[in-house]
């Protein structure tokens, strides 16, 4: 087992070593519940939700979820003090562990609404959020952010911010080790495009013991999770634990000293179709819970046409039928074999 840096930093072991990123169309309450199955222990995030539809939306629809998930943090996207604030008092009688804001995000649609990555250059107005947020909330408040934006990309810069943030007392700072390219990149490129710099987050760390470190940033295994913890608190792994997800089957066992689980995808399908069939009762479609579980066999043989049956066109009132035909085509041995014990 790896466990997050401590003694030379006079730090404590992170509570959560291992999270999965907060990823929008991709971690709902159906992504998680799949995650939960893998790993009982991570840190799991929602997606981003603005503070304007908890305020005016179906609270329900965009806050419950099922027990299994957590530790969940609720990720909030505003920038306004008193309706973050706000949002947050809604949201705890939900019963989330942990709140986070988002200084990442680089879409045009975020930046419009002024907040997300752009936050990044006003970082006393961030301090004000996190403050707002903590004085709602006895529970953790963190902050999700980049290494920099167009116009702040220095490493001075980023400390700058951090140091100011820090003042409001989040419990940790998310650091995608990459900056964010606010004019002429879309989301998906500013995940590519700009070059990682996993040295400045380290640097963080070594520089500013006291803060709580977790890097975020193409994280694609978890050999690369462990050699992220020989210098930071923790690690957010985001794209690789939903196109991968069998990845997080060993992340209990070896980062947070849980008793090795013999799990194996066998036993994950089969939690899978009992909530398929229950939430196709309720009157969701099949396809809004499969479609998280597309990489569950990535790199096996079967992994193919399992995908197809689940991405194609099926009868969505089926329910569990179309997962339970698309493992058919899965050899035992794959669904058979256990979580790596390392």
């Amino acid at each position: 087992m790896i466990a997050a840096p401590q003694s030379a930093r006079g730090r404590t072991a992170s509570l959560y070593p291992v999270s999965i990123a907060p990823m929008m169309e991709k971690t709902d309450r159906h992504y998680r519940y799949f995650a939960r199955q893998l790993t009982t222990c991570a840190l799991l995030y929602t997606e981003m939700i603005t503070t304007g539809a908890i305020l005016h939306g179906d609270r329900d629809h965009l806050l419950a979820f099922d027990p299994c998930e957590h530790p969940l943090a609720l990720q909030l996207g505003g920038d306004d003090p008193e309706q973050l604030r706000r949002a947050i008092e809604i949201a705890d009688a939900y019963g989330y562990d942990e709140y986070n804001l988002n200084v990442g995000c680089p879409s045009d649609r975020v930046q419009n609404a002024n907040f997300g990555a752009c936050l990044m250059a006003r970082p006393a107005h961030v301090r004000d959020l996190v403050a707002a947020m903590r004085s709602a909330t006895p529970k953790p408040v963190t902050v999700k952010h980049r290494i920099g934006i167009d116009g702040r990309e220095s490493y001075d810069e980023l400390v700058d911010f951090m140091r100011t943030v820090a003042e409001a007392g989040p419990t940790r700072f998310t650091v995608h080790a990459r900056i964010a390219i606010l004019a002429g990149l879309s989301p998906k490129e500013n995940r590519t495009v700009p070059p990682l710099r996993y040295d400045d987050v380290y640097r963080l760390k070594e520089e500013m013991p006291s803060l709580q470190i977790e890097i975020n940033g193409h994280v694609m295994n978890p050999h690369e999770i462990a050699g992220h913890l020989t210098r930071v608190d923790a690690v957010m792994v985001g794209r690789a634990a939903y196109d991968d997800p069998w990845i997080l089957s060993s992340v209990d066992h070896r980062f947070f000293g849980q008793p090795y689980r013999s799990v194996t995808r066998r036993a994950v399908i089969d939690a899978m179709v009992e909530y398929v069939d229950r939430w196709c009762m309720a009157g969701w479609s099949a396809r809004s819970v499969v479609r998280h579980m597309l990489g569950l066999f990535h790199g096996r043989p079967g992994a193919r046409r399992f995908k197809q049956l689940l991405s194609g066109r099926f009868d969505e009132g089926s329910g569990a039928a179309v997962l339970r035909n698309a493992v058919a085509n899965v050899p035992d041995r794959v669904l058979d074999e256990p979580a790596p014990c390392v």
